[in-house]
């Protein structure tokens, strides 16, 4: 199976050149680090910048220089930094061809919750929902099960949703998934994942048509 990394490697390859990409907290915020030498993608933040690079290398950081989740980053040639304002009306005006989330729990109909864990404290929801309501293409960054080996993807999801019916792709550390109709339609394995790994850690409808092709990377 992968780790964070490999989600986000996976996850790269669904970016084309000229696209402006949004990457939220989590897993997302490592996929400005495996982008093909061979597209030009640009990353923004809803925090507001436009242009973000891979992060520094250690002893380069900036403290003044961060994304969404607060994690020093860089900024590559002819970036530019703005308000919340402004960046918020790139989302809203959906000039954002792709938006990468970090989700608690999918649902097989492509609703995402991913902000708020009942009885915890949380800061916010951030700039998802806006994200959510705005975006036409939502990959999801996540973990197949729980650290308890619970699904989180189900048939509902139990966590206050964030955006209803708006997710297209998932990319776990087993699988990637698109949403159908009949539920999660699974596309590829991680490598050296098999076909019942994936079933017995999906709670939702999952959908197994023909041979299931492993990641390439």
């Amino acid at each position: 199976m992968l780790d964070k990394n490999g989600i986000a490697q996976r996850i790269a390859q669904e970016l084309r050149d000229g696209w402006y990409v949004n990457l939220g907290i989590g897993i997302p915020t490592l996929v400005a680090n495996y982008i093909q030498d061979d597209i030009n993608v640009v990353f923004q933040s809803e925090n507001g910048i436009l242009g973000m690079g891979p992060f520094p290398y250690e002893g380069e950081e900036d403290a003044d220089l961060i994304n969404a989740g607060k994690q020093t980053i860089t900024a590559l040639p002819g970036a530019s930094i703005f308000d919340s304002a402004t960046s918020f009306a790139m989302i809203r005006g959906q000039h954002i061809q792709l938006t990468v989330l970090g989700a608690m729990e999918v649902s097989d109909t492509g609703d995402i919750a991913n902000w708020k864990i009942p009885g915890r404290m949380v800061k916010g929801m951030g700039g998802a929902m806006d994200l959510v309501a705005s975006a036409d293409n939502i990959v999801v960054a996540m973990m197949h099960t729980n650290k308890k080996g619970a699904s989180k993807l189900l048939r509902e999801c139990s966590l206050p949703l964030t955006g209803v019916k708006c997710v297209k792709r998932i990319v776990t550390n087993l699988a990637v998934l698109d949403i159908s109709p009949e539920g999660f339609q699974l596309i590829e394995r991680a490598p050296g994942v098999g076909v019942e790994d994936i079933k017995n850690a999906t709670e939702g409808r999952l959908i197994i048509e023909g041979d299931i092709p492993e990641m390439k990377f």
